[in-house]
């Protein structure tokens, strides 16, 4: 692999996800040793050269000779094809480049609700999008009832199936339901909880998959099921109580996204 010397990126040291794959660069050679820099750090010299809300957003790459600057996916499609040059063709490829582009952009700017951090005073942070936002909240949301339909089928020892799409009406309920309380009880925070809220559904979910495969090929007793799903259940509750305290919104929401769910629960079982 070659290395892309006199190249340096800057990176969130706030994100775990940005702090993981820049480090990556450097111990696989693509980047050199000091190639990599956080932008909450950003060296004095690059510093006029970077456009730096733009760099909070997407990952800058500055060319330390030249002062070239790229930005976003075009940052790492930049390192990539010098390390393996293979990759160039694909990286001029227009619908391909527009696809990564907008994959891209859905991650960086929904990153805050996929990996939280305390977030340090007075630091940059990346511009909020409405859109890409509502689109995270949309996918995750339809993928997890859609899981959640699956697994029911598991469940009906204990709880009746339901209709095909009661999941999507308990996963969409639950987004109105707590929206609506954070609204009134710290409103400044509602993208950020719903974002947070609907990525712990969605890992949630995704827990779920082993199970809903080994279901196919092993006779498994129908009370393992239940008792863990309890289990991933018992697990979103802590991580959700953990985000609170990163969000800074107190008991309140930990305890009405539990109430939620029995009221669903007791709902189901009745009618």
């Amino acid at each position: 692999m070659k290395t892309l010397k006199n190249h340096v990126i800057l990176f969130d040291n706030e994100c775990p996800m940005c702090y993981a794959y820049t480090k990556a660069f450097v111990k696989t050679g693509m980047l050199t040793q000091d190639g990599r820099e956080a932008y909450q750090e950003m060296p004095q010299n690059i510093c006029p050269l970077v456009d730096q809300q733009r760099a909070a957003n997407e990952i800058a790459l500055i060319n330390t000779e030249t002062g070239e600057v790229t930005y976003g996916i075009q940052s790492l499609f930049k390192i990539i094809a010098h390390a393996m040059p293979f990759f160039k063709p694909l990286f001029l490829f227009s619908p391909f480049v527009y696809l990564m582009r907008k994959f891209y952009a859905f991650i960086s700017y929904n990153r805050k609700v996929i990996i939280p951090v305390a977030v340090k005073v007075n630091s940059l942070q990346p511009t909020f999008k409405l859109h890409y936002r509502i689109t995270f909240l949309l996918l995750t949301w339809l993928i997890t009832a859609y899981i959640l339909t699956d697994y029911a089928h598991l469940l009906t020892g204990f709880v009746p199936l339901g209709s095909k799409y009661r999941e999507y009406f308990i996963c969409g309920g639950q987004l109105f339901f707590q929206g609506a309380i954070i609204s009134f009880y710290r409103k400044e925070k509602l993208w950020d909880y719903l974002g947070n809220m609907m990525t712990i559904s969605f890992a949630g979910s995704l827990l779920l998959l082993p199970v809903l495969a080994l279901s196919k090929y092993l006779d498994i007793q129908p009370v393992f099921f239940v008792l863990y799903f309890l289990m991933v259940a018992g697990l979103m509750f802590l991580e959700h109580i953990r985000r609170s305290k990163l969000l800074k919104t107190g008991w309140l929401m930990s305890i009405t996204w539990a109430l939620y769910r029995l009221i669903v629960l007791g709902l189901i079982l009745i009618l």
